[in-house]
């Protein structure tokens, strides 16, 4: 949809959701038959090496309510674009945004996953001062890599209104694995609220979507089947956390609306093919705040890449996508006309679902949510394991002593464990003491790497793990880590306040890294929230239990009681970002800047 006269559309077209639109620069620079059948809610592709972005405000409606967006050329999600690796790419933007919005002062686009000079990232006080009304400001850089990325603002809260959209990176040489078609899937979450007035509410009151609690009912049946004593002093614990087990996300389908390439539910987002076709969906989470679980019921799907990076190949039923992850799959459809691509949030509150189908106007049944998952005290690194990792082990390797904060020690070799013995209690900065921005601690946390996460285990569906991820290429750069930096994500629900080490970001100084080095970061979950953790301008290599080289990631998943490590190798001078991808706990403080320095 353009901007215009809005009010002239159908509330039919409104609720669809947006139809792409905007400006379509150059396209057809190279072939693309795989992208030649899609439907019309399908954003345009931009194709090319010179693209001109415009940031501007578009009414909407995704409700029935018109809403002000923030759009790239005119539509959500704004275009894909389409670079080739190698090339040196050129992107004008320029912000149109009205000079009352509500949507902050600056503009600015931020390519994430992406490697390029830090005057390119995109971050307003890190990379550059941001785009200013009326000003153009000219991205240059060359595509080193390929693959599914996406790219959104940085600044106050306009991802979360609309500007964010796909950016796929056509490799050189030839890909791994063979398809027919090839399609975006990307996933959001719109609110009709002003992001502004979300976060404040979010201050005032951060439970005001946790409408589910546990009920006496609920009592009796923990009672029965755990005993008396047990199921006190479980609610006992929870109470003094001052929390719910019912709490998976802070904000959730009462206040979002989920979309799909810009389409609710309704829309009917569907992707064409034919019959024996191999097709390529990339699924992209562009949300703000929603995890999402995906499946298409009567098909598997093989997990080919992760993060734009190939994968050995995985075949599942299911796989959660952390805010900012990416996750390329194929799929064969056979035996029937129509399937559903069904997407629910990590608390079942909604879903938004699209089609995949032989012509246009066709559905297939779209299955209820899931039962409304729980937490319970080993998912929040309190006592047992809730999924005991198969794979790695522990041994008597030690990083040595840690303050916290950057901690440095042994050489990272195959004697490291992130966990020496499950009986070991984790250690906490001295910030994290005493401090009114810290309301629990994780007293045994572990990786869980083969967990499939809170809701998904034990559902009959084989699901995704970070565990099956392993790189189609071994450890990239070879080297041992020389030191280990461990860094805890903190936080008070009741405050609505994050950070690292209990400490927000107005009042943390940098993280130093000497350019070249090969450190180890360990990150430890203190909060019963999942959090998408981003390193701008550098991969981050996930490691498993034993030290082994997993996966190269640009957003690594930190669930709740969870202890994670990845490697960092710091061949970017400059400065970035690193922060939570929950866009209003990145807002709350879990944001510290790095500087990779000679």
């Amino acid at each position: 949809m353009c901007g215009g006269d809005a009010s002239r559309l159908s509330r039919r077209r409104f609720v669809q959701g947006l139809a792409a639109g905007g400006a379509i620069a150059a396209l057809g620079q190279w072939p693309r038959p795989v992208w030649a059948l899609k439907s019309a809610g399908y954003p345009s592709v931009l194709s090319g090496t010179e693209f001109d972005l415009t940031i501007a405000e578009t009414p909407v409606s995704f409700t029935g309510r018109i809403r002000p967006a923030v759009t790239v050329n005119g539509s959500i999600p704004a275009p894909i674009l389409r670079w080739r690796e190698g090339d040196t790419v050129t992107l004008r933007v320029t912000n149109r945004l009205p000079a009352n919005t509500t949507h902050g002062h600056h503009a600015s686009i931020h390519w994430h996953g992406i490697l390029l000079p830090a005057n390119m990232d995109g971050v307003p006080g890190l990379s550059f001062d941001g785009i200013g009304h009326g000003e153009t400001y000219v991205y240059r850089f060359k595509a080193r890599q390929a693959g599914t990325y996406w790219y959104h603002s940085h600044s106050a809260f306009q991802e979360q209104a609309g500007l964010y959209g796909p950016l796929i990176i056509d490799p050189r040489d030839p890909e791994p694995f063979a398809y027919d078609r090839d399609y975006v899937v990307m996933l959001s979450d719109w609110t009709d609220l002003a992001p502004a007035a979300l976060f404040s509410r979010l201050k005032k009151m951060p439970d005001h979507d946790n409408w589910y609690k546990r009920t006496v009912g609920d009592f009796v049946r923990d009672a029965r089947r755990d005993g008396l004593s047990a199921a006190l002093a479980e609610r006992r614990m929870w109470n003094r956390m001052r929390m719910t087990p019912t709490d998976l996300s802070d904000v959730n389908a009462h206040t979002y609306i989920y979309l799909m390439n810009g389409n609710t539910s309704a829309g009917n987002w569907t992707a064409l093919f034919r019959p024996g076709e191999r097709v390529r969906l990339r699924f992209i989470n562009g949300s703000a705040m929603t995890y999402f679980d995906v499946r298409i019921p009567g098909l598997k799907m093989t997990v080919v890449a992760h993060d734009g990076q190939y994968v050995h190949p995985v075949t599942v039923d299911e796989f959660r996508i952390a805010v900012a992850e990416t996750v390329d799959v194929i799929v064969e459809p056979a035996g029937q006309d129509a399937f559903t691509i069904f997407a629910q949030d990590i608390g079942r509150t909604g879903y938004v679902s699209g089609t995949l189908a032989v012509r246009e106007g066709l559905r297939a049944p779209v299955p209820p949510v899931d039962p409304r998952p729980i937490l319970t005290m080993a998912d929040m690194g309190h006592g047992p394991a809730v999924h005991e990792s198969r794979r790695g082990s522990s041994s008597n390797g030690d990083h040595g002593e840690r303050d916290g904060h950057a901690g440095h020690g042994g050489q990272g070799d195959s004697t490291h464990a992130l966990h020496r013995a499950a009986s070991e209690i984790q250690r906490h900065p001295p910030s994290e003491r005493r401090n009114p921005l810290v309301d629990m601690q994780a007293m045994s946390p572990r990786p869980r790497l083969d967990d499939p996460g809170v809701g998904l285990r034990d559902n009959g569906r084989r699901v995704l793990t970070y565990a099956e991820l392993r790189s189609l290429f071994p450890d990239p750069d070879g080297r041992e880590p020389g030191r280990t930096i461990e860094l805890h994500l903190t936080g008070h629900m009741g405050r609505f306040a994050w950070s690292f080490d209990g400490v927000s970001f107005a009042d943390a100084v940098p993280l130093r890294f000497k350019y070249g080095e090969r450190l180890r970061i360990v990150l430890v979950n203190d909060t019963m929230m999942n959090h998408p953790i981003h390193l701008h301008g550098m991969w981050s290599d996930l490691e498993d239990e034993a030290g082994n080289f997993l996966v190269r990631k640009h957003t690594i998943d930190m669930p709740p009681g969870t202890k994670r490590s990845y490697r960092v190798r710091a061949d970017a001078l400059g400065r970035w970002a690193y922060h939570c991808h929950m866009l209003y706990h990145m807002e709350a403080g879990m944001f510290r800047e790095v500087r990779v320095e000679e």
